[in-house]
């Protein structure tokens, strides 16, 4: 059994055995103001760069014990479109106390990633600060792919739809997902393959946005994922090691290269 089927298996065992409070939930976020316009930001004009908080991974352990708030600050002064936090705990070292801690520190909108199978955790996300989630199509059934898309949308929330494989990209697409992300990492095997995530790239619809994850390092990473069509790169590891994280961000999207003598 892969990662991401181990995973999302004991995460639904989980909420069958603890439901969350909708009602409550519910209550919370309505009392909010609005969600922040994620699909906006990271649609913008040339590649905005999603930058992640993300303490630890299964592939790379432990990465970095930063401050989710202080951080996300960083982030918003560097350059960044939108934040990712990373909610779980068991695997990621992420709480939801590391999203909230993310709200207080930007205004930029924040991506809730997790594995999200079920509503009550779109309504978990929106009531802890999130504007949009991660849902990953290969963890899901169509009806519950568009299930969660039409809940995110109730609360006013974005939503990045995850693929890993053509069939993922066509199933995102038929569920009306607008933001889809290509993962360069497998997640049964944990294996990165840029090359094919960039090719996957391709195979989404032009009128869709469309997100690199995963493999991003480098300002010419970013070069490449914008020659293959991607308007955003989402970053964490890089990010998260970096010592300067605003000027990490800055050398991502070029802001520190040499304008061209006319």
């Amino acid at each position: 059994m892969g990662f991401l089927t181990e995973t999302v298996e004991r995460v639904r065992r989980e909420l069958d055995a603890h439901p969350l409070p909708d009602g409550a939930l519910l209550a919370h976020a309505r009392a909010l103001p609005a969600a922040g316009g994620f699909r906006a930001a990271v649609a913008a004009p040339g590649v905005a760069v999603i930058a992640e908080v993300k303490r630890a991974s299964p592939s790379a352990g432990a990465i970095a014990d930063a401050d989710p708030g202080e951080r996300a600050a960083r982030y918003e002064r560097g350059g960044a479109a939108a934040v990712s936090v990373l909610t779980e705990a068991r695997h990621f070292g992420g709480s939801l106390a590391d999203l909230r801690l993310a709200r207080r520190g930007t205004g930029l909108p924040i991506l809730r990633k997790d594995f999200i199978v079920h509503p009550s955790q779109v309504l978990e996300a929106r009531a802890n600060g999130a504007d949009a989630v991660l849902l990953i199509t290969a963890a899901l059934e169509d009806p519950e792919l568009v299930a969660l898309q039409e809940t995110a949308a109730d609360l006013g929330m974005g939503c990045l739809v995850e693929a890993h494989s053509h069939r993922d990209v066509e199933r995102a697409v038929a569920s009306g997902a607008q933001v889809i992300g290509v993962n360069a990492r497998d997640l049964e095997t944990l294996e990165v393959d840029p090359a094919r995530a960039l090719t996957l790239l391709g195979v989404v619809p032009e009128d869709r946005v469309r997100v690199l994850e995963s493999g991003i390092a480098t300002r010419e990473d970013v070069r490449r994922a914008e020659d293959a069509g991607a308007g955003a790169v989402l970053v964490g590891e890089a990010l998260m090691r970096a010592a300067d994280p605003e000027a990490k961000l800055r050398e991502l999207l070029g802001a520190t290269e040499k304008e061209p003598i006319e």
